[in-house]
């Protein structure tokens, strides 16, 4: 890869408040910034030297910000494979490549690329009609999770089967769409590892955090995250077995459950920056969305020392109207630029560090 010299043009298909804080990172390197979503009014566009605003299916368009960009990347991992073929047909340089952005997509996909290059999953089944669901969930000791092979996130596309006479409400909570069913898992709890990955090969990893979900949304990461260092060793190998297999280049994250024996058991991954490594800028010499930006534009990966121990939360929902004010010395906010505060949508969050390092 090229090495991009500030100036250059950074391309961000998705308008959220990935994309937003992506479009800081980038901007502090001195690079312009081209969103291109299909809304109006994103917080990812109000931030940028340029918004395209188009259908992600417009070639026309997308042909035409590919141009404009010397390098493209993703804040979300749903983008349809049609705009990124048109995008790698302009010769722009995309980052994350399909691989990651197509295994990704799918769980059923994405977890039968876990095991194959040796990383735990839950027993899983495939579900493709109600009527698989009895027998699946026989073989999988009576109690697992449904989830739709694509588009789920935040809880939402998921149904939990407890008992047979579950599956009919469950079928149709999933949209009676493709589904994979996962065995139930007693863990002792769940930690996450962001890791990067540069075009060169070069990875760095952060610190894993301990990740607390309320509702099927991330309510808070607190790093450290309390696990034995070899499982966090482990978990830290892994994740980079992963961005090697997949050729990745910019940041991932991959959630792990840990077993009260220490033992992990992959949740999935998300071929991005993740709302668990949203403390890192400000406990870390180097955050997540300063990584992302280097790994994309060919530079060396900055250094993920951590610098404090530090717990994020996210705000949710009117959680997110707080008072600035209130606020203590060592609290960070970060609010991400959405109009209307409505139940589930994340309006931002507070990093909260907690003392110079201790482990």
């Amino acid at each position: 890869m090229t090495r991009l010299s500030p100036g250059a043009v950074i391309g961000i298909l998705g308008g959220g408040q990935l994309g937003r804080m992506l479009a800081g990172a980038a901007s502090q390197l001195g690079f312009d910034v081209h969103v291109f979503c299909p809304e109006a009014d994103s917080p990812a566009a109000r931030v940028a030297m340029k918004h395209w605003q188009a259908d992600y299916d417009d070639d026309r368009a997308l042909t035409g910000f590919a141009e404009a960009c010397d390098v493209i990347t993703l804040e979300f991992e749903n983008i349809p494979v049609s705009a990124v073929e048109a995008i790698a047909a302009t010769g722009t340089p995309l980052h994350p490549g399909a691989k990651s952005l197509a295994v990704s997509q799918d769980r059923a996909d994405e977890k039968a690329f876990l095991r194959a290059i040796g990383i735990t999953t839950a027993d899983y089944r495939e579900i493709n009609a109600e009527a698989d669901l009895g027998p699946a969930l026989a073989a999988l000791g009576g109690k697992g999770v449904l989830k739709t092979r694509r588009d789920g996130y935040d809880g939402k596309g998921q149904a939990w089967l407890k008992d047979p006479a579950d599956i009919a409400a469950g079928w149709d909570r999933v949209g009676q769409a493709p589904s994979v069913l996962e065995a139930a898992i007693a863990f002792d709890c769940e930690i996450s590892v962001i890791v990067a990955r540069s075009s060169s090969g070069e990875t760095a990893s952060w610190a894993p955090p301990r990740n607390v979900h309320e509702d099927g949304i991330l309510a808070r990461s607190i790093v450290p995250a309390g696990v034995d260092h070899a499982v966090e060793t482990e978990a830290r190998r892994q994740a980079v077995a992963l961005v090697d297999a997949l050729d990745h280049v910019g940041v991932l994250a991959l959630e792990f459950f840990v077993m009260a024996d220490g033992r992990l058991i992959a949740n999935e991954f998300a071929p991005r920056v993740h709302n668990s490594g949203h403390w890192t800028p400000e406990a870390c010499q180097t955050g997540q969305f300063e990584q992302h930006i280097r790994a994309i534009a060919g530079w060396k990966l900055g250094d993920t020392h951590r610098l404090f121990d530090a717990e994020m939360t996210n705000l949710i929902g009117e959680a997110g109207l707080l008072d600035p004010a209130m606020l203590s010395p060592n609290e960070t906010l970060t609010l991400y630029g959405k109009r209307e505060a409505r139940p589930g949508r994340k309006m931002g969050h507070i990093t909260t560090r907690l003392g110079p390092r201790k482990d």
